[in-house]
């Protein structure tokens, strides 16, 4: 026998965010594999009688491995099972996507991907503001704000990144920010670039903090909780 596999997005954590076509494939599941961040009331779709394994990473926690999770998704669809993997945010967007769908393609195991709600896309309208603009913020980039490592990549696009006319939305960077920060305004952003700092966006813990390049990182240390976070870096960040 052979199962399917949906890969699908959560959106930031607000139910009502999640898709129609989300629902239907978390109310029609046999097992769901979800991840830390999208959990919580939108497991209240599954079916009753679904496996509900929790396979979350989080930065500084014991977390499963990832052959562990592919290794999972084969098992659960070789034995005829319909199988979410429900992913947090966008699942192709920082969520290693294309790590377990390798391992269903050479297990020959068929798969469908649902897009959703960016925490991006969320973070901007919980702050009330487009993240783009013509003339004065015309690109939009996603970057994470660490490697496998933990720490900031190395090998980021600073002239792309100090582009005073890009919205950039850096994903886990509360602890590198620092160092993201210093290097931005070393290419040349200027250190009152308008920042934002979103935190745990569309969930009741939402918290929005606004800044600038330079007073962002401390205002990271003295407002920010646990939760997870966006940092969005551009003219727009500022606000109305």
């Amino acid at each position: 026998m052979s199962g399917f596999v949906s890969f699908v997005s959560s959106g930031p954590g607000d139910p009502e965010l999640l898709t129609l076509k989300a629902v239907n494939r978390l109310e029609q599941a046999d097992a769901v594999l979800f991840d830390d961040l999208a959990s919580g009331p939108i497991l209240a779709h599954a079916r009753d009688g679904a496996d509900m394994v929790g396979v979350g990473k989080r930065a500084g926690r014991a977390s499963p491995r990832q052959d562990h999770v592919s290794r999972l998704l084969v098992d659960y669809a070789r034995s005829g099972a319909r199988v979410v993997r429900l992913k947090s945010g966008d699942c192709g967007l920082f969520g290693r996507l294309e790590e377990e769908i390798a391992a269903l393609r050479a297990a020959g195991i068929n798969y469908e991907i649902i897009p959703g709600v960016t925490s991006a896309m969320a973070a901007a309208a919980a702050a009330g503001i487009p993240l783009t603009r013509r003339l004065t913020a015309r690109r939009v980039q996603f970057v994470t704000g660490h490697d496998v490592t933990g720490a900031l990549p190395e090998d980021l696009n600073l002239a792309a990144l100090a582009d005073p006319a890009a919205t950039t939305v850096v994903f886990m960077g509360k602890r590198t920010f620092a160092e993201l920060a210093g290097r931005l305004q070393r290419a040349g952003l200027p250190p009152e670039t308008p920042s934002l700092l979103a935190e745990s966006v569309s969930t009741p813990a939402q918290k929005l903090v606004r800044g600038t390049l330079a007073t962002m990182t401390d205002l990271i240390s003295t407002e920010a909780a646990d939760g997870p976070a966006l940092i969005l870096i551009g003219p727009l960040a500022e606000g109305s």
